[in-house]
């Protein structure tokens, strides 16, 4: 990856990683509200404080991932599939720059 395409790379991934920060920040507000839940099984507020948790869950996930990534660049392991070892194709790493896999390896791991 050349010098250019890795200073992208790192631009890309920041912004990633602030975006994700930003909601981050915002479910966790979310589940601290505590709402009435005297109704039980299916109150709705029930409802939306299970799917912010699982919302916050997987922005954390994603996160990590994105932080991960960066010390992959760091490293100049970026942009490597860490199932094969060849190149992950530059269009995959631009819709979802924080992948560790090739679209093959990412498909058979489905």
């Amino acid at each position: 990856m050349g010098r250019v395409a890795m200073k992208n790379a790192r631009q890309l991934l920041e912004k990633e990683l602030k975006a994700a920060l930003a909601e981050l920040a915002d479910l966790e507000k979310r589940l601290e509200v505590k709402g009435d839940y005297g109704l039980g099984i299916g109150d709705p507020n029930i409802i939306q404080w299970e799917l912010n948790l699982a919302l916050r869950d997987r922005v954390a996930r994603k996160v990590e991932d994105i932080k991960k990534a960066l010390e992959r660049l760091d490293k100049g392991e970026y942009g490597v599939c860490e199932a094969c070892g060849k190149p992950i194709e530059e269009g995959r790493l631009e819709l979802l720059p924080y992948t560790t896999l090739c679209s093959k390896c990412a498909q058979l791991r489905r």
